[in-house]
């Protein structure tokens, strides 16, 4: 059974910081994955995703503040925010893409605010 389990979300003071985590089990191979965020009436967009050859790519908006980066050791794929602004309030998402198949987690919230 595949899961994907999101951790690390939470209020921060704009400026600052958050490392999100996503748990991912039931998956041995993968295509890529990302983490996307959604605010409320906007589409879910990507913020930065990982190809399985390691190659990260992200959104103009969080280029030189978010870095992606899996954990091999705990099977895990990671977002660190640093230089967090109020517009990066949202939930944020992870996603594997497998062949033919895609996974999301629950999604967890980002709240960026003085």
């Amino acid at each position: 059974q595949v899961q994907l389990v999101e951790s690390g979300g939470g209020l921060v003071q704009p400026g600052g910081s958050l490392r999100l985590s996503c748990a991912i089990s039931g998956i041995s191979s993968f295509t890529y994955m990302a983490w996307y965020r959604q605010t409320p009436g906007k589409e879910r967009e990507s913020v930065a995703a990982l190809t399985s050859g390691g190659t990260p790519t992200y959104h103009v908006a969080v280029k030189g503040r978010f870095a992606i980066s899996r954990d091999y050791a705990k099977n895990s794929v990671n977002l660190q925010m640093n230089s967090l602004k109020p517009d990066d309030t949202a939930v944020y998402y992870c996603s594997v893409l497998t062949d033919p198949n895609s996974y999301w987690g629950q999604g967890t919230q980002v709240t960026v605010s003085a």
